[in-house]
């Protein structure tokens, strides 16, 4: 059954808004386990499973994050008489948040690297929501700087989610990825791979699924180097480290290089027909080299990972006409 997500009656006579938004938020998860038979084929023993985000009404993973952020903020009267939902956002968070904004009637503003795809652009400009732009050399880190200097501004205008420190960005996960993990899987995952951005996925869907079943692997993946293409990943060691990020879960963690996701996002497409975006990408490059290691010592495996969103908000990506 769905995690549902429900604003107070008594809130309704105070922001009459919060009616209506609640039954879209209500159809956020509960996204399927798709196979992907032909990258696990080589690995005798391996399953390997994607939960498919990109079903989600808002197209990605975040939509839970955003769903759950919005919910406290709402029931909290933080969010709510005019103020304007304000944060920093590389695209899919932010998109979730134009999303719940014209549905629930709050104005959004968003901070953003001016890098960003034109598909993601034009989905907040679709989708009503102000955005401001930054340098792109700076990254999320510097929509971060910028957004914070916003929030000190003008505290009575803006409802900073702060993404990387709201705890319901992971809570979201450790109440709904995980149970839905463990419930389409029968309990039999062995190990869960997911990116590290804002770390909420991980750091919530681990924490979920540990309590369940420790022996479960828990591997992190992020990208190789400070200077990459893995939109909305972070480089750990170099990167404004999120608050809610906590290192100590993750039994392994494997970088990722960009030429790989992109070599791997067309496997999926022209393999699986499975068109992802590029974290997702690679998210089943890191799965797939778990599948070699755990094949080659003779160990079945169940390997599941999240695959954040669809390609349609990367399709302007030149890699896509290389070969």
């Amino acid at each position: 059954m769905a995690h549902r997500v429900y604003i107070p009656e008594a809130q309704w006579q105070n922001e009459p808004e919060a009616r209506y938004g609640s039954e879209l938020i209500d159809r956020i998860g509960n996204t399927p386990l798709i196979r992907l038979d032909r990258i696990a084929c080589p690995y005798a023993g391996v399953t390997l499973l994607g939960k498919a985000e990109w079903v989600n009404p808002g197209g990605s993973v975040k939509d839970r994050a955003a769903a759950s952020m919005v919910r406290h903020a709402l029931m909290s009267g933080r969010l709510g008489s005019g103020k304007t939902l304000l944060d920093a956002t590389s695209g899919n968070t932010g998109i979730a948040f134009a999303m719940l904004g014209a549905s629930f009637g709050f104005p959004v503003k968003l901070v953003m690297p001016s890098n960003v795809s034109p598909e993601r652009k034009r989905i907040l400009k679709a989708y009503g929501a102000q955005v401001e732009w930054t340098d792109p050399d700076q990254g999320s880190d510097g929509a971060i700087r910028r957004v914070r200097e916003l929030a000190a501004s003008d505290p009575d205008r803006y409802c900073y989610m702060d993404q990387y420190s709201n705890p319901a960005n992971w809570r979201a996960h450790y109440e709904t990825t995980g149970p839905e993990i463990w419930k389409q899987t029968g309990g039999t995952v062995t190990h869960f791979v997911a990116g590290l951005g804002t770390s909420g996925t991980f750091v919530g869907t681990v924490r979920r699924l540990k309590e369940l079943k420790p022996a479960v692997q828990a591997i992190s993946m992020q990208p190789d180097s400070p200077f990459h293409g893995l939109e909305g990943l972070k480089h750990m060691a170099t990167a404004i480290v999120p608050s809610i990020y906590d290192p100590k879960l993750a039994d392994r963690n494997i970088d990722v290089e960009t030429e790989a996701a992109y070599a791997m996002a067309k496997r999926l497409a022209r393999e699986e027909g499975v068109l992802v975006g590029i974290s997702a990408a690679a998210s089943v490059v890191t799965c797939e080299q778990i599948a070699k290691e755990e094949s080659a010592a003779g160990r079945e495996a169940t390997i599941v990972t999240v695959l954040p969103d669809s390609a349609d908000k990367y399709l302007s990506e030149r890699f896509w006409e290389e070969e």
